[in-house]
């Protein structure tokens, strides 16, 4: 009898012990049942959180698409257990299985997890042990499935190295099929000679062909490979042209975080914003098509029955066609009640003309990131809006009958004053005054204030974090001030801020700590009423690390970081030229209005000309108010920014 006809009965008999069984039974309308015997590589694909987490999220059914398109390929999903089913799994012997097909996580050929964010980490550990595998990678071989990673976090992997097998660094669209038919002509190599062909594979980080070399004062001296063949640098992986829009999306079984239909418009930023990690880790800009989206709406509709979809961007205002897509999508579906959500609108570029054809497909409000709210900040963080904008944009919301606008905001940027914290609560304040003006007491504005964590990879790795005692008397002003009918304010809790603040800019020595603070019962980092700060300040203290050296600690402008030898295509010395400009409050326009050599285009240009047999040229800048103007049907590669 197979481990999957074991796991079955003993989920008929306990599911009705846990909360929301429905997280653990799959059969979802439009999930992918395909025969387990027939497949020649089988890929688990794992988010490290509760399903009603991981089902919003579009980059894991992006590659449960790309893998299960294969006819030699399967492709089933895995969620973290919530606590309940957890303790119920390991008393009764339940070891981590897919929902499709009830089989063992161990029985894959391939795990992967998704790691968007550094929260993340300890769940991860636990997921590899609730399979009956040891945590640490060098500890597993060609018996167990092998181990990679992916996502956001992973442009530092460094903090995860002892435990996952290869990261994916960069998209992984295209990579993951690669992968998984490497695996199938290696099934019966070792797990060492296995991983030395991923490493040839552009984008593929295998940690332990790489030592690492700390200095006397504790940072990173040298990375360098330890294997003939490996690069000294990872190059991360894009994908030139977004393929076709997945459409067919899994319905759940139960209420999820996020109730609708993702599609992605665009991918990247050309805004140069120094605090944002994906801006800078997601060049070069690549756009959708209007016609492509539309048609990727009218199939999710028959395919899903969603009612909502939202076009996803890191700038949704500032794809191309935005107000002819809005337009269209009013054309089509004004009268069969699709909402749709724009949830990414810059102030600058959401006009009122947008906001009007928005208006018969948006149920509710419109959400917008200052950032900042005086001259000073906004010059350093390269994100300038005047504070006539901001208002004049909450006007043209409120005076077309929209209640509700969330303004985000960060605090604890380099340089900042408490008069920088006044500032936003001026702002706000002006800002809902407008609104009762007209719409009187049905006005609202909700308020997000985060902490400012400096990130790997942009121009403000350099800087130290905020201190406790810095942010809480920023967050004590706001909250003495914002108090008034109407305004929902809404701040970071601390610990969580000092926490990822840790694990961002990590090195490889915080893997110990990683793995200390598991075995202390952390997991669930990213639930503030399950994250345990003070068991993670013990695991820094029993594996001998100062956690304040991993924040509080400004860099020196030649030091090398843990996450050097991950290239993501932008060079060091623009983001060290950025920071310095950050410094004397100098801007850069945006990016598709004048290049600024970042060296995105010609590394990817250089990698292309040898994969191809044209080869791909750095392609002009054009302004992006000419390309509205041009009104183009598709995006050819010459107009990349």
């Amino acid at each position: 009898m197979t481990l999957s006809a074991l796991i079955e009965p003993k989920l008929d008999r306990f599911l009705l012990q846990v909360e929301k069984p429905g997280r653990y039974v799959g059969g979802e309308y439009n999930s992918v049942a395909k025969d387990w015997d027939k497949a020649e590589i089988k890929v688990a694909l794992a988010f490290p959180d509760i399903y009603d987490l991981g089902m919003s999220n579009l980059g894991i059914m992006n590659l449960y698409h790309q893998v299960n398109l294969q006819d030699n390929m399967l492709a089933e999903r895995v969620f973290s257990p919530w606590l309940d089913m957890e303790a119920i799994m390991r008393e009764h012997e339940i070891p981590l299985y897919s929902l499709e097909s009830k089989h063992p996580v161990s029985e894959f050929d391939v795990l992967g997890i998704s790691l968007p964010y550094e929260q993340l980490y300890t769940n991860a550990l636990n997921l590899i042990d609730l399979a009956g595998m040891p945590i640490l990678s060098r500890e597993r071989d060609e018996r167990h499935p092998l181990v990679i990673a992916g996502g956001h976090a992973c442009f530092n992997p460094e903090p995860m190295a002892d435990f996952i097998d290869a990261f994916v660094i960069g998209e992984g669209e295209e990579i993951i099929v690669e992968i998984a038919s490497l695996m199938a002509q290696l099934k019966k190599r070792t797990r060492s000679e296995q991983l030395k062909e991923l490493a040839k594979v552009q984008g593929m980080y295998v940690p332990r062909f790489y030592d690492v070399e700390y200095q006397r004062d504790g940072t990173v001296y040298s990375v360098a490979p330890n294997q003939p063949g490996v690069p000294e640098r990872v190059l991360k992986r894009i994908v030139i042209s977004l393929p076709k829009p997945f459409t067919k999306f899994i319905v759940p079984n139960i209420d999820t975080v996020h109730n609708r239909a993702p599609i992605e418009i665009m991918r990247g930023c050309t805004r140069g914003c120094r605090f944002c990690h994906a801006g800078m880790v997601t060049r070069p800009v690549r756009e959708r098509p209007v016609d492509e989206i539309m048609s990727a709406i009218e199939e999710i509709v028959q395919n899903t029955g969603f009612e909502e979809i939202s076009l996803l961007s890191l700038s949704s205002s500032d794809y191309v066609w935005v107000e002819e897509l809005a337009e269209e999508v009013n054309r089509v579906y004004k009268d069969a009640g699709l909402s749709l959500s724009l949830p990414s609108l810059r102030i600058e570029s959401a006009s009122a003309d947008l906001l009007e054809k928005l208006g018969d497909t948006r149920r509710s409000g419109f959400t917008f990131a200052p950032e900042a709210a005086t001259e000073k900040m906004r010059d350093m963080i390269n994100k300038y809006v005047p504070d006539d904008r901001v208002i004049q944009t909450a006007k043209d919301v409120y005076s077309r009958g929209w209640r509700t606008i969330k303004f985000y905001f960060m605090i604890g940027h380099p340089d900042e004053s408490l008069e920088d914290v006044q500032a936003i609560v001026d702002l706000c304040l002006r800002t809902l005054n407008e609104g009762t003006k007209i719409l009187g007491k049905k006005a609202t504005l909700n308020v997000g204030v985060s902490t400012f964590i400096p990130k790997p990879h942009t121009p403000f790795q350099w800087v130290p974090q905020d201190r406790r005692d810095q942010v809480e008397q920023k967050q004590s002003l706001l909250k003495q001030q914002m108090r008034r009918g109407g305004m929902h304010l809404r701040w970071n809790d601390y610990d969580g801020s000092e926490f990822e603040g840790w694990l961002s800019r990590g090195d490889r020595r915080v893997a110990r700590v990683i793995r200390r603070a598991w075995e202390l019962g952390c997991k669930f980092d990213a639930w503030q009423d399950q994250h345990r700060h003070h068991k993670w300040l013990e695991a820094f203290e029993d594996c001998g690390l100062d956690p304040d050296f991993y924040n509080y600690r400004e860099r020196d402008l030649d030091e090398v970081f843990p996450w050097d030898h991950i290239d993501v295509g932008i060079h060091k010395k623009f983001l060290k030229e950025d920071y310095l400009m950050s410094i004397r409050r100098e801007t850069r326009v945006d990016c598709r209005d004048k290049c600024f050599a970042c060296g995105i285009l010609p590394k990817f240009a250089k990698e292309r000309s040898t994969t191809e047999e044209q080869a791909w040229e750095c392609p002009p800048v054009t302004p992006i108010s000419e390309r509205r103007a041009a009104r183009q049907v598709s995006i050819p590669l010459s107009s990349i920014g």
